[in-house]
């Protein structure tokens, strides 16, 4: 998938950009940061170029002056639709925080006419088999039918989960915030209702005790803190419902900001949220939903249920 880029205005500056890049691919990193800090000096607001001068720096190890191009990228892209800010956490220079809304968005819709294809045979995806996997597996231990009244499908992306549950749902709702995944899940014909939000607000939509089922295969990683979403899960589970993600986990604690710029959670960190939001762990696993350069992503399966009443 090619860079995000949003032309500078200046045609000699976005060649320099194209020009840069080229080296950078090929290997050349000294010529690729000259060629680009050409960019930017023929048109300083370039936040394009200020963000691949930025990768082109932490890739020759110049950690400073990373850092600087990164923050002049999101000074010049208020919505920080490149992601800087998250290169600015991986690099330690600020605080773990939210992932840029704008920039799940535009990696999204960018990603979306390729999406299955990149997931399926590039990936090795597994995620939405290792959801379904999971819920069967809570349902046969306590002797309940596979039948979902309603399921709300998370970070929904092209459909790929929803078609693990298309005969065991009467209903399925999807949310994502990309209007691009949308647009491909409206294809498949699986979902009642589709609508583009972010997870948290989608669910603060939706009426107390209205989900069977509420399941998310790898969408849950682009969030930080999950206590908000936990809280709103088991604020709209019914009261013998079931939520099922997959997240990828760490060896460390609390919550990193993976090489992959995806979130990863610590097991204890997550039971602890879990508890806090007032769901019970009924299946957790160590699992993996996707290879990266050809080793599997370390990650986690969750199947949990409310244990009382909504404690946020």
């Amino acid at each position: 998938m090619q860079p995000f880029f949003v032309t500078s205005g200046n045609v000699t500056a976005d060649r320099r950009y194209e020009f840069a890049q080229q080296y950078f691919r090929r290997g050349d990193l000294d010529a690729a940061a000259d060629v680009m800090a050409q960019a930017v000096e023929l048109a300083p607001d370039f936040a394009a170029a200020w963000f691949a001068l930025g990768e082109i720096h932490d890739a020759r190890g110049q950690r400073e002056q990373a850092i600087t191009a990164f923050r002049k990228a999101r000074e010049h892209d208020v919505e920080d639709r490149h992601g800087a800010a998250l290169h600015l956490m991986r690099l330690g220079a600020e605080q773990m925080g939210a992932m840029p809304e704008a920039y799940v968005r535009t990696l999204f819709d960018q990603y979306a006419p390729e999406f299955n294809r990149a997931l399926l045979e590039t990936l090795n995806y597994r995620g939405p088999r290792i959801v379904r996997d999971a819920v069967r597996e809570v349902l046969r231990a306590a002797g309940r039918s596979e039948q979902f009244r309603r399921a709300i499908d998370l970070g929904c992306g092209t459909g790929l989960a929803a078609r693990a549950f298309a005969r065991s749902a009467v209903e399925i709702i999807g949310y994502d915030l990309s209007p691009g995944m949308v647009g491909e899940a409206r294809q498949t014909g699986l979902y009642d209702r589709l609508e583009v939000a972010d997870m948290v607000k989608a669910l603060q939509g939706e009426a107390d005790g209205s989900a069977d089922l509420i399941f998310s295969a790898d969408a849950v990683v682009y969030l930080a803190d999950l206590a908000p979403l936990f809280c709103e899960v088991a604020r709209v589970l019914s009261s013998d419902g079931l939520f099922a993600c997959t997240l990828e986990t760490h060896e460390g604690d609390g919550v990193i900001l993976g090489v992959g710029l995806r979130y990863q959670h610590n097991g204890v960190y997550l039971r602890q949220t879990l508890q806090d939001a007032g769901l019970r762990a009924l299946h957790l696993a160590i699992i993996s939903t996707r290879d990266e350069s050809g080793v599997p992503v370390p990650g986690i399966v969750v199947v949990a249920m409310r244990a009382g009443p909504d404690t946020c």
